[in-house]
């Protein structure tokens, strides 16, 4: 048997530091030995509550089953581990202190025969991997990290198209995954809003920001789905602030209404994701007479965070994210088709304009708001196997699929821009797995300023243009 202390003092609330540790999962963020972490029981963190973690060893790897014995809020959390080598109880106690949180570690390994006959020979090699694993976790509650910046390799890469496509794979995930930094932000005083919630990325999003502690309110379509969502995510992550609200985005009208209830309601919002989106083929218009690509894409993101915005301004330090797409690289604003036209439509070619108009947009956002705290970017989420594009891109998908990322690696960087504290020191970017990128990989994709401000000028015509109620039997 051997017995590990270790004792850290951290610049944290004590119930913050607790609500981190009592995670497991976060072992993966500071634990250098740790290779993945993942929660097995569904609902909140509790006595009885099974993690499985895997660690990296001289040898290979080990899998301990962890189990959490002992939960007294703000003062301690037990876990057992079991593996095939050994079992490991881990006891970590919290005590408040004048300038943050002390924590002390104590972890005590059984071995099993015949290892436990060398036993005293892993001593120093445990010791001093539970003393970088305690100051990992220091380093990950102390919250101190850098503002974001484009690495030379990711500049140099996207020079070239080839390389900087091989970025959006799973490969490219797991790549940049080795260079991101703890993310340890207290999220349960959060209020955070998300469109396009009740599939692929939205649906990734809201189960992760629930499973931080966020009180939710996602934006879904189809009613018939809201109580299912609901239910879901509070049986997976234990958190009971889960709202719906039912709104098609493509329509100005129902944008409206949504903006007035939330109004209503009144909560402040921390973070707005702009998520909700669709490829369509053949072209289609909206019962309002726009084209459904420029609607829902462009129109809508604009409309709905101009009207929260005050909402926004209200948290003190909100955060909008908009999703954008891969496919806007190969396309640059066009003026003339905002509105896609019925010759040569292509479903594929409307989505990426107006993924590009937004791109635009944010930028002009997080300028013009700067000064009332509001931090505007936006994200691409790679190539991400989601239900959205089986069903509008079903050759590209049935080619990729093998590269594709799961709806949780796509977004990834949602969340990130959401919770992390550093992302919230970054404004007006384009972030790819946690990292700034260019927005443009194509110098013929470039527009000038000229046409910047003209794109501004013709939204705000659009959104005077569709009044409210001019759609109520309709809308409705």
């Amino acid at each position: 048997m051997i017995t590990l202390l270790e004792k850290i003092q951290v610049n944290r609330p004590v119930a913050e530091a607790f609500a981190y540790v009592a995670d497991f999962r976060t072992a993966e963020q500071w634990d250098s030995t740790v290779v993945s972490a993942r929660k097995l029981s569904e609902g909140a963190i509790a006595v009885g509550t099974r993690f499985e973690v895997i660690c990296r060893q001289p040898l290979g790897s080990v899998t301990l089953q962890y189990t959490l014995t002992r939960l007294e809020p703000d003062q301690l959390i037990a876990l057992h581990g079991s593996s095939r080598f050994f079992d490991v109880d881990d006891e970590i106690r919290f005590t408040e202190m004048a300038t943050g949180t002390q924590i002390d570690y104590r972890a005590t390994f059984t071995f099993r025969a015949p290892l436990d006959r060398f036993a005293a020979r892993f001593h120093s090699g445990l010791e001093q991997m539970g003393h970088e694993s305690v100051q990992g976790l220091k380093r990950a509650l102390d919250d101190d990290f850098p503002v974001p910046q484009q690495s030379d390799a990711s500049r140099w890469g996207q020079k070239l198209v080839l390389p900087a496509l091989a970025h959006f794979t799973r490969a490219g995930f797991n790549s940049g995954k080795k260079h991101w930094y703890p993310v340890s932000r207290w999220m349960a005083d959060k209020h955070v809003v998300i469109t396009g919630a009740s599939a692929g990325l939205g649906l990734a999003t809201a189960h992760r920001l629930a499973e931080l502690g966020a009180e939710l309110t996602l934006v879904i379509r189809d009613e018939s789905k809201a109580l299912p969502l609901k239910q879901a995510i509070e049986r997976v992550s234990g958190n009971r602030r889960i709202h719906i609200e039912i709104a098609d985005l493509s329509l100005i009208t129902e944008v409206e209404r949504l903006v007035r209830r939330l109004q209503r309601v009144g909560k402040p919002i921390d973070a707005l994701v702009n998520n909700a989106g669709a490829l369509f083929n053949p072209r289609g218009e909206t019962p309002e007479g726009l084209e459904q690509s420029f609607a829902l894409l462009l129109l809508s993101p604009y409309r709905l965070t101009v009207g929260l915005k005050p909402l926004l301004a209200e948290a003190g330090q909100a955060r909008v994210i908009n999703v954008v797409s891969g496919g806007m690289y190969s396309q640059r604003l066009d003026l003339d088709k905002l509105e896609a036209p019925v010759e040569d439509y292509s479903g594929s070619v409307a989505y990426a304009r107006a993924k590009r108009g937004l791109m635009i947009v944010t930028r002009h956002w997080a300028q013009a708001w700067a000064d009332q705290n509001i931090v505007v970017n936006a994200m691409h989420p790679g190539w991400a196997d989601t239900p959205g594009v089986e069903s509008s891109l079903p050759i590209f998908h049935r080619l990729t699929r093998p590269l594709l990322r799961t709806p949780e690696q796509g977004a990834d960087t949602i969340v990130w821009l959401a919770s992390a504290s550093e992302a919230g020191k970054a404004s007006g970017k384009l972030f790819l797995d946690r990292q700034p990128r260019s927005s443009h990989l194509l110098a013929s994709t470039r527009e000038t300023a000229a046409e910047r401000e003209a794109l501004l000028e013709a939204l705000a015509h659009y959104q005077a243009a569709v009044p409210v109620g001019s759609c109520q039997a309709v809308a409705g």
